[in-house]
Protein backbone atom coordinates (compact mmCIF):
# COMPACT_ATOMS: atom_id res chain seq x y z
CA UNK A 1 0.00 0.00 0.00
CA UNK A 2 0.79 3.58 -0.99
CA UNK A 3 -0.32 5.84 2.00
CA UNK A 4 -0.13 9.59 0.97
CA UNK A 5 -1.63 12.60 -0.59
CA UNK A 6 -2.80 13.09 -4.46
CA UNK A 7 -3.26 15.30 -6.28
CA UNK A 8 -6.28 15.42 -8.62
CA UNK A 9 -6.89 17.85 -11.33
CA UNK A 10 -10.36 19.33 -11.54
CA UNK A 11 -12.01 21.82 -13.70
CA UNK A 12 -11.55 25.48 -12.16
CA UNK A 13 -14.48 26.67 -9.61
CA UNK A 14 -15.29 22.84 -8.80
CA UNK A 15 -12.92 22.49 -6.27
CA UNK A 16 -15.26 22.49 -3.50
CA UNK A 17 -17.96 20.89 -5.05
CA UNK A 18 -15.71 17.62 -6.11
CA UNK A 19 -14.56 18.00 -2.01
CA UNK A 20 -18.14 17.73 -1.21
CA UNK A 21 -18.78 14.57 -3.69
CA UNK A 22 -16.10 12.53 -2.51
CA UNK A 23 -16.62 13.09 1.58
CA UNK A 24 -20.14 11.67 0.51
CA UNK A 25 -18.85 8.66 -1.22
CA UNK A 26 -16.72 8.37 1.64
CA UNK A 27 -19.96 8.29 3.60
CA UNK A 28 -21.68 6.11 1.99
CA UNK A 29 -18.95 3.18 0.96
CA UNK A 30 -16.95 2.14 4.21
CA UNK A 31 -14.48 0.31 1.65
CA UNK A 32 -13.90 3.45 -0.28
CA UNK A 33 -13.96 5.68 2.72
CA UNK A 34 -10.46 3.01 3.84
CA UNK A 35 -8.78 3.96 0.79
CA UNK A 36 -9.53 7.26 0.58
CA UNK A 37 -8.92 8.91 4.37
CA UNK A 38 -8.96 12.75 3.80
CA UNK A 39 -9.45 14.65 1.01
CA UNK A 40 -8.90 19.00 0.87
CA UNK A 41 -9.18 22.07 -1.17
CA UNK A 42 -5.86 23.97 0.32
CA UNK A 43 -6.52 27.43 0.96
CA UNK A 44 -4.35 30.10 2.77
CA UNK A 45 -5.35 33.49 4.22
CA UNK A 46 -4.04 36.69 2.89
CA UNK A 47 -4.24 40.49 4.39
CA UNK A 48 -6.05 42.85 1.71
CA UNK A 49 -6.46 46.44 2.04
CA UNK A 50 -9.26 47.75 -0.34
CA UNK A 51 -10.29 51.28 0.06
CA UNK A 52 -7.97 51.08 3.49
CA UNK A 53 -10.11 48.75 5.03
CA UNK A 54 -7.66 45.35 5.84
CA UNK A 55 -9.70 42.38 5.82
CA UNK A 56 -8.33 38.35 6.07
CA UNK A 57 -9.45 37.03 2.29
CA UNK A 58 -9.65 32.93 2.19
CA UNK A 59 -7.14 32.11 -2.15
CA UNK A 60 -7.13 28.63 -2.94
CA UNK A 61 -3.41 27.61 -2.97
CA UNK A 62 -3.61 25.51 -5.89
CA UNK A 63 -6.81 26.49 -8.00
CA UNK A 64 -7.76 23.29 -10.13
CA UNK A 65 -6.52 20.71 -7.70
CA UNK A 66 -7.40 19.16 -4.77
CA UNK A 67 -5.89 16.92 -1.64
CA UNK A 68 -6.75 13.40 -1.55
CA UNK A 69 -5.25 11.43 0.93
CA UNK A 70 -5.51 7.67 0.16
CA UNK A 71 -3.68 4.16 0.82
CA UNK A 72 -3.86 2.62 -2.60
CA UNK A 73 -2.88 -1.09 -2.59
CA UNK A 74 0.08 -1.12 -5.73
CA UNK A 75 -1.65 -4.51 -7.23
CA UNK A 76 -5.36 -3.10 -7.24
CA UNK A 77 -5.20 0.82 -7.55
CA UNK A 78 -7.05 1.53 -11.06
CA UNK A 79 -10.58 0.80 -9.92
CA UNK A 80 -10.14 3.57 -6.65
CA UNK A 81 -8.86 5.79 -8.92
CA UNK A 82 -11.65 5.66 -11.09
CA UNK A 83 -13.99 6.01 -8.95
CA UNK A 84 -12.52 9.56 -8.54
CA UNK A 85 -11.94 9.94 -11.98
CA UNK A 86 -15.50 9.33 -12.92
CA UNK A 87 -16.95 12.31 -11.08
CA UNK A 88 -17.93 15.06 -13.55
CA UNK A 89 -15.51 17.85 -13.52
CA UNK A 90 -12.01 15.64 -12.60
CA UNK A 91 -10.04 15.36 -15.38
CA UNK A 92 -7.35 13.29 -13.38
CA UNK A 93 -4.61 12.52 -11.46
CA UNK A 94 -1.31 13.94 -11.51
CA UNK A 95 0.71 10.97 -13.17
CA UNK A 96 4.61 10.80 -13.79
CA UNK A 97 5.00 12.04 -17.21
CA UNK A 98 1.23 11.98 -18.31
CA UNK A 99 1.50 7.58 -17.82
CA UNK A 100 -2.12 6.51 -17.38
CA UNK A 101 -0.64 2.93 -17.17
CA UNK A 102 1.08 3.72 -14.08
CA UNK A 103 -0.06 4.46 -10.41
CA UNK A 104 -0.54 8.19 -9.27
CA UNK A 105 2.62 9.46 -6.94
CA UNK A 106 2.28 10.77 -3.76
CA UNK A 107 2.96 14.31 -3.01
CA UNK A 108 6.46 14.34 -0.93
CA UNK A 109 6.58 14.81 2.82
CA UNK A 110 8.24 18.09 2.51
CA UNK A 111 5.65 19.16 -0.20
CA UNK A 112 2.85 18.23 2.33
CA UNK A 113 3.96 20.09 4.72
CA UNK A 114 4.67 23.46 2.78
CA UNK A 115 1.45 22.92 1.65
CA UNK A 116 -0.24 22.48 5.15
CA UNK A 117 1.63 25.22 7.25
CA UNK A 118 0.28 27.59 4.36
CA UNK A 119 -3.13 26.75 5.60
CA UNK A 120 -2.52 26.63 8.48
CA UNK A 121 -3.31 22.77 9.31
CA UNK A 122 0.52 22.60 10.31
CA UNK A 123 2.40 25.00 12.88
CA UNK A 124 4.94 26.88 10.97
CA UNK A 125 6.95 30.29 11.47
CA UNK A 126 4.19 33.60 10.93
CA UNK A 127 4.74 34.47 7.51
CA UNK A 128 3.34 37.14 6.21
CA UNK A 129 1.96 37.38 2.93
CA UNK A 130 0.42 40.54 1.22
CA UNK A 131 -2.21 40.42 -1.05
CA UNK A 132 -0.33 43.24 -3.10
CA UNK A 133 3.30 42.62 -4.44
CA UNK A 134 5.21 45.58 -4.25
CA UNK A 135 8.09 46.82 -6.78
CA UNK A 136 10.92 49.01 -6.81
CA UNK A 137 9.48 52.00 -9.07
CA UNK A 138 5.52 51.44 -8.14
CA UNK A 139 3.75 54.49 -7.14
CA UNK A 140 1.59 54.38 -4.03
CA UNK A 141 -0.96 55.95 -1.34
CA UNK A 142 -0.09 55.79 2.05
CA UNK A 143 -3.13 54.91 3.89
CA UNK A 144 -2.38 54.78 7.50
CA UNK A 145 0.12 56.18 9.66
CA UNK A 146 1.64 59.89 9.92
CA UNK A 147 2.07 60.32 6.22
CA UNK A 148 -1.41 59.10 5.54
CA UNK A 149 -2.97 60.62 2.20
CA UNK A 150 0.66 61.27 0.70
CA UNK A 151 2.13 59.34 -2.34
CA UNK A 152 5.67 58.66 -3.27
CA UNK A 153 7.52 55.84 -5.37
CA UNK A 154 8.77 53.03 -4.13
CA UNK A 155 12.70 52.61 -3.39
CA UNK A 156 12.88 49.77 -1.74
CA UNK A 157 10.76 46.34 -0.75
CA UNK A 158 11.49 44.28 2.37
CA UNK A 159 9.74 41.07 1.99
CA UNK A 160 11.15 39.55 4.86
CA UNK A 161 10.19 42.54 7.66
CA UNK A 162 7.04 43.41 5.60
CA UNK A 163 8.03 46.53 5.02
CA UNK A 164 8.68 49.40 2.24
CA UNK A 165 11.22 52.44 1.86
CA UNK A 166 8.93 55.22 -0.06
CA UNK A 167 9.92 58.48 -1.47
CA UNK A 168 7.95 61.13 -0.67
CA UNK A 169 7.40 65.19 -1.30
CA UNK A 170 7.77 66.76 1.81
CA UNK A 171 7.86 70.67 1.99
CA UNK A 172 8.86 70.52 -1.82
CA UNK A 173 11.64 67.48 -1.37
CA UNK A 174 11.95 64.03 -1.83
CA UNK A 175 12.06 62.32 1.63
CA UNK A 176 12.45 58.50 2.28
CA UNK A 177 10.36 56.93 4.73
CA UNK A 178 9.65 53.64 5.82
CA UNK A 179 6.12 51.95 5.63
CA UNK A 180 4.48 48.97 6.48
CA UNK A 181 2.84 46.66 3.47
CA UNK A 182 -0.42 47.45 5.32
CA UNK A 183 0.07 51.11 5.67
CA UNK A 184 0.08 51.73 1.52
CA UNK A 185 -2.26 50.34 -1.43
CA UNK A 186 -0.89 50.87 -5.19
CA UNK A 187 -2.40 53.66 -7.20
CA UNK A 188 -3.59 53.02 -10.39
CA UNK A 189 -2.67 54.64 -13.34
Amino acid sequence: MAKGWYVVHTYSGYEQKIERIIRKMRENDTDFAQVCTDVKVPFETVVEVKDGVKRDVKRKILPGYILVEMDLPMDAWKPWCFQIKRIQGVTGFLTPDDDRQKPPLPLSAAEVKSIFQKTGDVPADKVFKPKQNFNVGDQVKIIEGPFESFTGVVDDVNVEKGKLRVSVGIFGRSTPVEVEFLQVEKVVL
